[in-house]
């Protein structure tokens, strides 16, 4: 008999492996084989592992793999979850026929599903999840054992799979978080067997096909943050074993049925946020007694909530807010004696609905674990009810934006858990209670616009990890304790329009931290001390309408942050210091109606005559010819002393006119000051100029939208190039496409986000235009200042075609390092410094805009969202179940949205991280190279910190040959540099949102950094 060498055979198995071979030996020769091949599509391996894949080991003791036991031994298991592994799958799995579990989630596996996958008739159960595969998803059809395919959490393209390319006996899909287009198709209601379908985060649009109801075993339909549209379908009601409906951010609208939960018993998560839902609260939902999480919020919903809501007494997470609920009588606020009977209950949300009169007295009776409380913005009056110090578990109280009246009480104090605590904008009259400052975990402390009397108390200076302290608009009076500047953590302190006296505390310079000052409109007097220039994160200083006497301290000039000062109406005397026309990021300077004089400095803000308020003191001369002032020395010849004469009159005459004018403004504007009520971050008294523009001057300015003005485009909108403002100032228009579904949504979304924001690293707004275009459709348009250097996104792939696009394209580690740094201040001001913790939602590189100097600006505020409810309380809390999904943009969306996770900043320092490791390693996320599994963090991963210069942007390592002589010293200082910035977009990138470290301490790790760099430590 002739001889077959194990060389021959092997070939003669590779030439065979697309056909099942029988037999004990051939079949586990076609396994190993395969798993071979396998293991030569993974590119990387930094768990190391594919060492145990040798030759000397049986292919069924190889890690991830087993075997069924008896003969022949075939593989039935692969199992690499959250491995590192990057690199294609191999299409010679398909030749594993008697595979069962294929189980490769959480990898960084790249390239298509190999289409093998679908040959595979014994298998039950696929996971490729949180991967970047990309392509279609293939036909399932033949896969007769299937049960489970979980595919979300990638890159997958086309349309939704029907009937026709799944198999027939299939439980679970989980498609969710990829890029699927089209609708859902009918013909998935011949899937009988089906458990749970979850669609969440795609671009799926349409109807719910009524086909959906004749799913008799299904329990989780996910399918929020689509662009579904209609009304809720009726057949849905027909799934009575269906235990999670999740509907939120889509655009589906009418009335939800009055049968809902009499038909859906076993309900226990029902989601339809953000949607356009009208009606009154389905009475019926109470008989679905498990519920466990009902959010209703940000819809229409008009009428009272059910007096019998406390029947849901599984009920955990209760929101209703955004909504028109009204209560008006005592009868109307019976629902929340029911939800007494609610003892599980965490979070409470009613905010922002008509809700007025007086909360129950029995109001201390709700849950004893609630953590979030919020009922702000209504109308709701009366004391605070007694009780409330019952909710020892409270991290959050939001009562602001009513009518409470009364004392604060003191039982506050005693809620030693809370975090944010928020009375803003009621008639709360009696003093501070003292006993707030037993609050240790107290981060924010919003007082404002209360008719509160009496002294600051001065342990308020106990609070260590307070941020924002805002008390303005009430009666206070006494001197300010300087306890409250030695709180490290503090960045907001607004203490305006009281009856404040006496001197700023030398203390003041103890703040390092902080970043607004507002002791506006009281009676603050003596000199403004040295010490406040010590405040180096200062970027908004608002001490006018006081009584402020002596010099203005040249030290201010060192705050190089500073945005706005505005020290007018005071007794301020001397010039103006030289120093203030170095502040670069300086916008607004109000020094109007003191006893200044002298030489007015010509560089920076000075020389914008609209940006600057000097009127009302005794004599200023020089500065920039557009201030038009008198020359500072003139030759006293009688030729010149004439020439002075008419120079004097020409200025004074109409300067006289001016400040005559000007000073019965400020009266005006004083008298309506002390009665308006004063929000945080609001504009500065000398306000912005928001002009009126029409669409026609809009139309003019681009050439009618000319696409030779075009420099951008997305989903909602364009934006145009133009000069159409009296300064010819050069300014970009952002005309949203209100055409297209969702871009009005948009556009109030940015509105929104825009109206109290003001940072050196957002994109500036100039005014907006909502009117009417030339063939009388809507029309709405943002206009912003212009960024000539453009977005990070052309700066960093410029392709240099030309001399202009190569300069663009070589980014220094230095503008690196300050783009990073801009961009963190942005979103920890966002994060911890606005009105309500605000989430940008969309941070990647074509958002952030760079001016002449490669200052970095954020922009696109469309999808922003407040979050209302800033508390611990998470959705991984609550069984994995969603309030909202976000969209985003794919490569930059944290993990947790795959699964309809909650708006979070967490999401956005994810985000953060993306765009951190992307500028420094000049790779795009949906690189081609990220595919298979392998993503711009685990490449990074698996590389640091050994391998950092391997990975970096080449440009970079030009930095370290630089200067022969001092080539250690450079080496040290820009590789130390390199590992400390990508460690902390690593940081930034868990997968476990609690994992994250915060937009704060991601801008102080990064500042740091920076002024290492500079330092050369």
């Amino acid at each position: 008999m002739e001889t077959i060498t194990v060389g021959q055979l092997r070939f003669l198995l590779i030439i065979c492996s697309a056909h099942v071979v029988h037999g004990s030996f051939n079949g586990n020769e076609t396994d190993r084989l395969s798993l071979v091949e396998f293991k030569k599509a993974i590119t990387r391996d930094p768990q190391q592992v594919m060492l145990s894949w040798n030759d000397s080991t049986h292919f069924c003791n190889w890690e991830g793999v087993l075997c069924r036991v008896k003969n022949p031994h075939r593989v039935t298991s692969l199992n690499l979850s959250g491995r590192g592994l990057v690199g294609n799958i191999s299409p010679s799995i398909g030749n594993l026929t008697f595979l069962r579990y294929l189980l490769l989630p959480n990898n960084v596996f790249m390239g298509q599903i190999p289409p093998p996958l679908g040959h595979l008739r014994r298998i039950r159960y696929i996971n490729v999840s949180n991967n970047t595969l990309q392509g279609e998803i293939p036909d399932f059809a033949n896969c007769s054992s299937l049960k489970e395919i979980w595919l979300n959490g990638n890159r997958l393209v086309g349309q939704m799979p029907t009937y026709a390319n799944l198999p027939p006996l299939l439980e679970k899909l989980d498609i969710s978080n990829n890029n699927l287009t089209g609708t859902i198709p009918p013909s998935i209601s011949n899937i009988t067997a089906l458990i749970g379908l979850s669609i969440t985060s795609n671009n799926i649009d349409g109807e719910i096909p009524s086909e959906i109801g004749k799913l008799p075993m299904l329990q989780i339909f996910s399918s929020s943050a689509n662009k579904l549209s209609g009304r809720f379908q009726p057949a849905i009601l027909n799934l009575s074993s269906l235990v999670e409906l999740i509907l939120a951010s889509n655009y589906l609208n009418g009335e939800l049925p009055s049968n809902l939960g009499s038909s859906l018993p076993n309900l226990q998560t029902f989601c339809v946020y953000n949607n356009l839902f009208k009606g009154h609260f389905p009475i019926s939902l109470i008989n679905a007694s498990k519920l466990f999480v009902l959010d209703m919020s940000k819809n229409n919903f008009t009428g009272v909530v059910p007096s019998s809501i406390g029947k849901l007494k599984e009920l955990s997470w209760l929101s209703l807010d955004y909504n028109q609920f009204h209560a008006h009588d005592k009868q109307d606020w019976d629902f929340m004696y029911s939800l007494f009977n609610c003892t599980k209950l965490q979070k409470l949300s009613l905010a922002a609905n008509q809700l007025e009169g007086k909360i129950p007295i029995s109001f201390g009776n709700l849950s004893v674990w609630l953590q979030g409380l919020f009922l702000g913005s209504n109308k709701i009056s009366g004391l605070l009810p007694t009780g409330i110090e019952n909710f020892r578990s409270l991290t959050t109280l939001d009562l602001q934006e009513n009518q409470f009246t009364g004392p604060i009480p003191e039982g506050l104090g005693t809620l030693n858990k809370l975090q944010r605590l928020y009375l803003s904008n009621n008639i709360f009259t009696g003093s501070i209670p003292s006993s707030l400052s037993n609050l240790s975990r107290l981060g924010q402390l919003m007082l404002d616009s209360n008719k509160l009397d009496g002294e600051i108390p001065p342990s308020l200076g106990n609070l260590k990890v307070l941020e924002r302290l805002e008390i303005s608009t009430n009666n206070l009076h006494g001197s300010i304790p300087k306890e409250i500047f030695n709180i490290p953590t503090t960045i907001q302190i607004g203490l305006s329009s009281n009856s404040l006296s006496g001197p700023l505390p030398l203390e003041i310079g103890n703040a390092m931290q902080l970043q607004y000052l507002n002791l506006s409109t009281n009676n603050l007097s003596s000199t403004i001390p040295d010490a406040l220039g010590n405040c180096e994160s200062l970027e908004d200083i608002e001490l006018d309408q006081n009584f402020f006497v002596g010099s203005i301290p040249a030290s201010l000039g060192n705050i190089r942050s500073l945005e706005v000062l505005n020290m007018s109406h005071n007794q301020l005397s001397g010039s103006i210091p030289k120093s203030f026309g170095g502040l670069k990021f300086l916008e607004q300077l109000d020094l109007s109606f003191n006893h200044l004089e002298g030489e007015v400095p010509e560089n920076g803000i000075f020389r914008n005559a609209t940006a600057i308020h000097i009127d009302g003191n005794k004599w200023f001369c020089g500065g920039p010819e557009v201030l038009h002032l008198p020359a500072c020395s003139i030759t006293h010849t009688s030729s010149t002393t004439k020439k002075k004469g008419s120079v004097m009159l020409k200025v004074m005459i109409p300067l006289a006119s001016t400040v005559s004018l000007v000073a019965v403004i400020a009266v005006l504007s004083l008298l309506y000051k002390k009665r308006q009520k004063r929000k945080f971050m609001t504009v500065p008294s000398f306000g912005r100029s928001f002009p009126k523009v029409s669409y026609n001057v809009l139309a003019r300015a681009t050439d009618g939208f000319s696409a030779s003005n075009l420099i951008g485009s997305g989903k909602y909108s364009s934006v145009y190039k133009a000069e159409c403002f009296q300064d010819g100032n050069v300014v970009a228009i952002k005309v949203f496409s209100l055409h297209t579904r969702g871009a009005q949504k948009s556009f109030i979304a940015e509105c929104n986000a825009l109206r109290n924001l003001r940072h050196r690293n957002l994109v500036p707004i100039l005014t907006a235009c909502s009117s009417i275009d030339s063939e009388g459709n809507d029309f709405k348009a943002l206009i912003y200042e212009f960024m000539p250097r453009g977005d990070l996104h052309k700066v960093l792939y410029s392709n240099g075609g030309d001399e202009k696009s190569s300069n663009l394209n070589h980014i220094t580690l230095g503008e690196r390092l300050s783009i990073v740094v801009d961009v963190a201040d942005a979103l920890e001001y966002l994060h911890h410094n606005s009105q309500g913790s605000m989430v940008h939602c969309d941070l990647k590189p074509s958002n952030i805009l760079l001016d002449e100097n490669m200052t970095a600006h954020v922009g696109d505020f469309g999808l922003a969202r407040f979050k209302v409810d800033p508390t611990a309380l998470s959705v991984g809390d609550l069984n994995s179940t969603s309030s909202i999904a976000i969209k985003g943009t794919i490569g930059y969306v944290a993990p947790e949205y795959a699964g309809a996770g909650e708006v979070s900043t967490a999401a956005d320092v994810y985000s953060f991280g993306v765009v951190l490791l992307e500028l420094f390693i000049r790779k795009r996320p949906t690189d081609d190279m990220f595919k298979d599994g392998l993503s711009i963090v685990s490449f990074t991963e698996m590389n640091f910190p050994d391998r950092v210069l391997e990975i970096v942007d080449s440009q970079l390592l030009q930095e370290l040959i630089l200067g022969q002589e001092t080539q250690t010293v450079v080496n040290e200082k820009v590789v130390q540099c390199l590992t400390s910035v990508l460690y902390i977009g690593l940081c930034c990138t868990k997968t476990s949102p609690s994992e994250r470290i915060s937009m704060q301490e991601v801008a102080a790790k990064l500042h740091g950094v920076k002024d290492a760099y500079l330092r050369g430590n």
